[in-house]
């Protein structure tokens, strides 16, 4: 009854730049806290950034000053920027969020985006 999809993905060479979207749909009555988390192959899945519904931010010291998220919560829609991409930010890139479907009820459940892939060549 929620999606989250991902767009903005692609290949760029390093030095270059990408905006990624995600855009949450269906049964919402609020957002919480979203974040960006990306998956290297063999590698664990990690939180790039965070956005609080405030707008409070966060980041992973390996993108501090690179990368920027924000949130538009009319559209409930997050971005993150991407400039000065490296080879080692090539990864699928997720989209996460805490969403509260139901008015009557304060409970709030994670869902995740399907996933876009980021290729930074050298």
């Amino acid at each position: 009854q929620v999606q989250l999809v991902e767009s903005g993905g692609g290949s760029v060479q390093a030095g270059g730049s990408l905006r990624l979207s995600c855009a949450a749909s269906g049964k919402i009555f609020s957002i919480n806290d979203m974040g960006w988390y990306r998956q290297a192959p063999g590698k664990q899945r990690e939180l790039v950034a965070g956005i609080t519904s405030g707008g409070s931010t966060n980041f992973a010291d390996s993108v501090k000053d690179r990368f920027t998220i924000s949130r538009d919560n009319a559209k409930n829609t997050m971005y993150l920027q991407m400039n000065s991409l490296k080879p080692e930010d090539t990864a699928v890139y997720y989209c996460h969020a805490w969403i509260r479907s139901s008015i009557v009820s304060g409970s709030t459940r994670g869902y995740w985006g399907q996933g876009t892939q980021v290729t930074v060549s050298s």
